[in-house]
C-alpha cells in the first residue's frame, strides 16, 4: 500500500497545480471588469460579460469534455486543455493591444474551454486517487486550497496594475498578469508531458455494457441531479459575492464606495484568501467529518453573514485587515470599508469547502457513470457566468439589493446537504 501510494504523489501534485491554474484563469473575468467598466465606458452589467463569456464555454463543453476524458484519458485532456488556455489568454492580450472588447470576449470564451476541461480532469481525478469518501473529499479541499491562492493573487495583482481608475485605465495595463498565465500554462504543460497518470475511466468499449447504459445513466440519479443544479448555484454564489463586491467598492457614484482599484482588489483579495483558510482547515478536518456536515454547517453561516450584509448601511464602516501595497511591499494592512463589505469578505470561509462537499455528495455511488457525471457537473458551472451577471443587472440599480441572488442560492445548498443529496436510486447497478 506504501508503494502505491508514494507512485500516487506526483499525479496529485500535478492535479493540485491544474487546480490552482483553473482558479487563476477563471478569476481573471471579475477584477477585468473594473477595467473593460473604464476603457469602454460600460455598466456593471457589461463589465461581467467577460465573466459570462469565461462560464458560458461550460454549457458547450461539459459533456463534449466528460466524453473526451472518457475516450483519451486524464493526461491527453489535460494537455490539451492547457494549449486551448494558453491560446484563450493569448487572445485576451492581443483585446488589449487592439482596444477590443469584443476580442477580450472571444478570448474569454475561449480560456473558458479550457478551464472546463481541466475541471473535469481534476475533480473526479483527485477523488479517484483518495477512493472516494472522507479521503476524496480531503484531496478535493487540498486542491481547492492551492486553488484558492491562485484565485487571491488574481485581483490583487490586477489592483496593484490599474491603481487608480482613470479614463486612461486600459486592459494593456494588466498585460503582465497574461503574461503569468501562460507562462504557468506552458510550464505545467511541459513538465504534465513528462508524467504518468493512472487512467481509470478510459472506456473499454469491446467490454462496456452498451444496453445498460442506454437504460441508465447519470441522470438516473436524483441525488446527482439536484447536486448538478447546486454545482450550478454555488459556482455563481462564489463568483458573484467577491466579483460584485470589487465593482461596488470601486464605484465612486455608490455610496460606501469609491475606494481606488487596488484597495477594493485587495478587498477582494481578501474574500479568496480566506477561502483558502477555510480550505487549509477542510483539508485537515475532511477525513473526520462528512461532507454533508460540512455543507450544512457553511451553507448557514453563509445565509446569515449575506443576510447581515444586505441589511447593515453601508455608511457604517469597519476597519478590516486586508492584503494591501505597504511601501512597494505586499502586506496586511488595515482598511476602512462599509461593513457590508467585511460580512461578504467573511462569506469567503463558508464558500470554500462547498465545491468538494457537493461533488462527493453527488457522485457518492454513482461507480462507473462518474466521468460522464464530471461531464455534466462541469456543464452546469455555466451558473458562474449567468447567476453574476443577473445580480449585476440588479446593481446597476442597487447593489446590496442585488445579493438576494447569492443569499436565495445559499437556501438551496442547505437544502442540498440536508434532504437533497440522499442517494434514493440505489437500485440501478453501477458496476
Amino acid at each position: 500500500m506504501k508503494s502505491q501510494n508514494k507512485s500516487y504523489a506526483l499525479p496529485i501534485i500535478m492535479m493540485i497545480l491544474l487546480f490552482g491554474m483553473i482558479s487563476f484563469v477563471t478569476n481573471l473575468a471579475a477584477p477585468m471588469g473594473v477595467v473593460v467598466r473604464s476603457q469602454f465606458h460600460a455598466s456593471n452589467f457589461l463589465g461581467m460579460l467577460g465573466n459570462f463569456a469565461n462560464f458560458l464555454a461550460y454549457a458547450f463543453m461539459g459533456i463534449p469534455a466528460g466524453k473526451l476524458l472518457e475516450r483519451v484519458g486524464y493526461k491527453k485532456t489535460a494537455l490539451l486543455a492547457i494549449l486551448v488556455g494558453f491560446v484563450g489568454v493569448g487572445i485576451q492580450f492581443l483585446s488589449g493591444v487592439a482596444e477590443s472588447f469584443g476580442i477580450y470576449l472571444l478570448g474569454a470564451f475561449v480560456a473558458g474551454f479550457s478551464m472546463c476541461m481541466l475541471n473535469i480532469v481534476v475533480n473526479p481525478m483527485l477523488n479517484s486517487l483518495g477512493r472516494g469518501g472522507k479521503k476524496g473529499n480531503q484531496l478535493i479541499q487540498i486542491g481547492a486550497t492551492f486553488n484558492s491562492m491562485a484565485g487571491t493573487m488574481v485581483p490583487i495583482l490586477v489592483g496593484a496594475l490599474v491603481g487608480t481608475v482613470t479614463a486612461k485605465t486600459a486592459i494593456k495595463d494588466v498585460n503582465p498578469v497574461m503574461f503569468t498565465a501562460m507562462g504557468v500554462f506552458a510550464l505545467v504543460g511541459i513538465v504534465l508531458s513528462f508524467v504518468k497518470i493512472p487512467e481509470p475511466h478510459i472506456k473499454d468499449r469491446a467490454v462496456e455494457k452498451v444496453l445498460d447504459e442506454i437504460k441508465h445513466s447519470a441522470w438516473s440519479f436524483r441525488h446527482f441531479v439536484l447536486g448538478a443544479i447546486a454545482i450550478f448555484v454555488y459556482v455563481g454564489v462564489e463568483v458573484g459575492i467577491p466579483g460584485t463586491m470589487n465593482l461596488f467598492l470601486a464605484d465612486t457614484s455608490a455610496k460606501g464606495g469609491g475606494l481606488d482599484a487596488t484597495t477594493a482588489g485587495f478587498v477582494a483579495g481578501t474574500y479568496w484568501f480566506l477561502m483558502i483558510i477555510g480550505r487549509f482547515v477542510g483539508a485537515s478536518i475532511g477525513h473526520k467529518v462528512s461532507s454533508k456536515t460540512m455543507l450544512t454547517a457553511v451553507s448557514s453561516v453563509g445565509i446569515i453573514l449575506v443576510f447581515l450584509a444586505i441589511f447593515s448601511s453601508t455608511e457604517n464602516t469597519v476597519s478590516i485587515p486586508v492584503f494591501q501595497s505597504l511601501q512597494g511591499k505586499i502586506g496586511f494592512g488595515l482598511a476602512n470599508v462599509p461593513i457590508n463589505a467585511m460580512y461578504l469578505v467573511l462569506v469567503g470561509l463558508c464558500t470554500s469547502v462547498m465545491w468538494g462537499g457537493i461533488f462527493n455528495l453527488a457522485v457518492e455511488g454513482l461507480g462507473k457513470y462518474t466521468a460522464a457525471a464530471s461531464g455534466i457537473f462541469m456543464t452546469m458551472v455555466v451558473g458562474g457566468g449567468i447567476l453574476p451577471l443577473i445580480q449585476n443587472a440588479i446593481a446597476d440599480f442597487n447593489y446590496m439589493a442585488s445579493y438576494w441572488v447569492p443569499l436565495i442560492g445559499l437556501a438551496y445548498l442547505l437544502f442540498y446537504a440536508l434532504i437533497g443529496s440522499k442517494n434514493v436510486n440505489t437500485d440501478i447497478s453501477v458496476e
